[in-house]
């Protein structure tokens, strides 16, 4: 049993800025600058250069969706499971969604949010490594970028499949509130993660696990081919089956089916 470490609640302190590059930025300097508890939450109304994963941009329309970092000290966690921690906050934001939206909400490997084909949000961690000493490396901090879309109902025409709460439900959210709200749920995600409860967290990420047990279409360099998704291991990588069984890493291969 990993050792109980004292943590701050998610969420707490909650700043709240009108206009920002991005808060993963703002949070980077945080930490350069010394002035980071565990916890700390940077929601912004406006992203003017949000970021995504593989280097793509987020956009998001201001004052409309959840747009957050939060600055978390993984202790006790090692370098080698912060896949730990994305399942942590990726089951945390389905949980949050799913309680507006209802069961077709998943998670579609590695940590995005959908709503049956449609995207509603991303997750973009980014990890600060220390390796200042002789035998392994420090984690020193995760800073975990939330886009999640709340109430724009119009999006950019280069964006395949996006959606909102406000177009599925047809109501109109408080950000800040909901905001809050996901803070609430990943501390509780977090402190099961830290006392060693991930093996139940993670049978519920692959209970969610947008398309398993069905067969998609990916593209490895230039080979197309069709696979039965069949889960994803507990060092995250994507299971799949087609003429072998075969494991690939994030940015390995492309969906090229629906959900792309």
């Amino acid at each position: 049993m990993p050792q109980q470490i004292t943590h701050n609640p998610i969420g707490t302190p909650f700043i709240e800025l009108q206009s920002i590059d991005s808060t993963n930025n703002y949070a980077r300097r945080l930490i350069q600058d010394s002035l980071t508890p565990h916890g700390l939450a940077i929601f912004s109304h406006e992203q003017l250069a949000g970021k995504g994963q593989r280097g793509k941009a987020w956009t998001s329309e201001k004052d409309a969706n959840i747009i957050m970092s939060i600055l978390v000290n993984p202790e006790p966690l090692q370098v080698s499971q912060q896949f730990q921690l994305s399942v942590c906050v990726s089951i945390a934001i389905n949980d949050f969604f799913s309680k507006y939206a209802g069961d077709s909400t998943k998670i579609k490997w590695p940590n995005d949010l959908y709503w049956q084909d449609r995207k509603a949000g991303g997750v973009l961690i980014e990890n600060i490594v220390s390796s200042q000493q002789p035998i392994v490396d420090s984690w020193k901090w995760a800073i975990i970028g939330t886009g999640i879309n709340i109430n724009q109902t119009s999006f950019p025409s280069n964006l395949q499949n996006p959606v909102s709460l406000k177009q599925i439900t047809g109501k109109h959210y408080d950000v800040i509130t909901l905001a809050k709200e996901l803070c609430q749920l990943l501390d509780e995600k977090f402190k099961k993660l830290i006392a060693g409860n991930f093996e139940d967290i993670f049978l519920q990420y692959l209970f969610y696990l947008y398309k398993r047990n069905e067969k998609v279409k990916f593209k490895k360099d230039n080979y197309v081919f069709e696979a039965l998704i069949k889960g994803v291991s507990t060092s995250g990588k994507l299971i799949v089956q087609h003429s072998i069984e075969e494991e690939f890493d994030f940015g390995e291969v492309e969906w090229i089916k629906s959900g792309k």
